[in-house]
C-alpha cells in the first residue's frame, strides 16, 4: 500500500474493506510503511479490529499506541482534540501515522451525523499537516449511505486489495452542511429558562432533572459541568440568554442548550486550546464528558444536545 507520505501534505485515504483477511492485509502494510519511515505511529479502531492488527503486526506491534476506539472515540466530538491531535502533538516536526475507524456496524442513527461530521472536520484540523490518517469502513455492514459519504469525506479511496483512486466525489464542506440537521425539541422534557443572574439556578435545576431521571454518582457531576459551560456560553457569546431542556430517551440523559448565538467556525470543540489561551475551551469540554454532543447552528441560532448513559 502507498499511501503518498513522501510529500508534507496531510494525507486522509479511506480503506473500503470486507473480510477480515483484507483488512488485516491492507492496515498491517499501512503501519509496516510508517516502521519503515520511522514514523510514530498509533491505532484507534474498535476492539475485536485492534486484536486483528496487533496478531498481524506480531512483534512489530511493540511502539505502537494502540486504542479501542469505542471507548475513546464514544463521542466523534473528541477524537480530533483528544486521539487524532492529541497524538499529533505529541510529535512535534515529525510526520504521524494513524488508523482511526470512528464508525463501526453498532453505531446508531443519531450518532451517525456527529460521526460524519467528525471525518469530514479532519480535513480543515490537519490541512497542511504532517500527517496521515486512515480511515477503514466495513463495506460489508455499514450501510451504504455510510460508505457514500466516506468517498465525499476522503481525498484518496483505497480497496481490500490495495488499490488506491481519487475520489471524484470529494468535498468535505458538503457534509458538514448536509448534517447540520435541525434538532426537534422533546415534547416531554422539563425546560428551565435562563439569563446571566439565573445561572447558578439552572446549574440546580440540570442535577436535580438529573437525579430524578436516574442519574447518578461522579455523571452528576458531569452534567453540572457541561451544563455550566454551555449556559455561561450562552450568556457571554449567545445573545445574553437560553432554555436548557432535559429528557431520558433509550437509556440516556439528554441534555439540550438552545440560544440565538451562531457558531461560524466548524471546528469549535474540536480544536485544542494553545498552550497560554484564556478561555475558549467550554465546548471542548463537554465534548470530554459526554457519549455524544449532536449541534445544530444557523442565524435563528444555536441547539448543542449532549447525551450520557444512564
Amino acid at each position: 500500500m502507498s499511501t503518498g507520505t513522501t510529500h508534507k501534505a496531510f494525507v486522509h485515504p479511506a480503506l473500503f474493506y470486507r473480510t477480515e483477511q483484507e483488512y488485516t492485509q491492507q492496515t498491517v502494510a499501512f503501519l509496516r510503511e510508517g516502521l519503515t519511515d520511522g514514523e510514530p505511529m498509533a491505532v484507534a479502531v474498535p476492539g475485536p479490529n485492534l486484536e486483528l492488527i496487533k496478531t498481524g503486526l506480531g512483534g512489530d506491534a511493540e511502539g505502537i499506541l494502540f486504542l479501542d476506539m469505542t471507548e475513546a472515540g464514544r463521542n466523534p466530538g473528541r477524537i480530533i482534540p483528544k486521539v487524532l491531535r492529541g497524538f499529533a502533538d505529541a510529535h512535534p516536526k515529525r510526520r504521524v501515522r494513524i488508523i482511526g475507524e470512528p464508525i463501526w456496524a453498532g453505531r446508531s442513527a443519531v450518532e451517525y451525523p456527529a460521526c460524519a461530521q467528525h471525518e469530514a472536520l479532519i480535513n480543515a484540523a490537519f490541512e497542511g499537516r504532517a500527517v496521515t490518517i486512515l480511515c477503514p469502513y466495513d463495506e460489508v455492514r455499514l450501510d451504504p449511505q455510510v460508505i457514500a459519504d466516506a468517498k465525499v469525506t476522503h481525498p484518496t479511496l483505497i480497496s481490500g486489495q490495495g488499490r488506491e483512486s481519487v475520489s471524484d466525489a470529494y468535498d468535505w464542506q458538503s457534509v458538514v452542511d448536509r448534517y447540520n440537521q435541525a434538532l426537534a425539541p422533546a415534547p416531554d422534557a422539563a425546560a428551565f429558562s435562563y439569563g446571566g443572574e439565573g445561572l447558578p439556578a439552572v446549574r440546580v435545576f440540570a442535577v436535580a432533572q438529573a437525579t430524578r431521571l436516574g442519574m447518578t454518582g461522579e455523571r452528576l457531576m458531569d452534567v453540572e459541568l457541561a451544563v455550566a459551560e454551555l449556559t455561561t456560553n450562552s450568556v457571554v457569546h449567545g445573545g445574553g440568554d437560553g432554555t436548557l431542556a432535559i429528557w431520558a430517551e433509550q437509556e440516556q440523559l439528554v441534555c439540550e442548550v438552545r440560544d440565538a448565538g451562531r457558531l461560524t467556525d466548524p471546528l469549535v470543540g474540536r480544536r485544542p486550546p494553545e498552550p497560554g489561551q484564556l478561555g475558549g475551551r467550554g465546548l471542548m469540554l463537554v465534548h470530554y464528558v459526554a457519549d455524544l454532543v449532536r449541534i445544530h447552528t444557523s442565524e435563528d441560532g444555536t441547539t448543542v444536545r449532549f447525551y450520557l448513559s444512564l
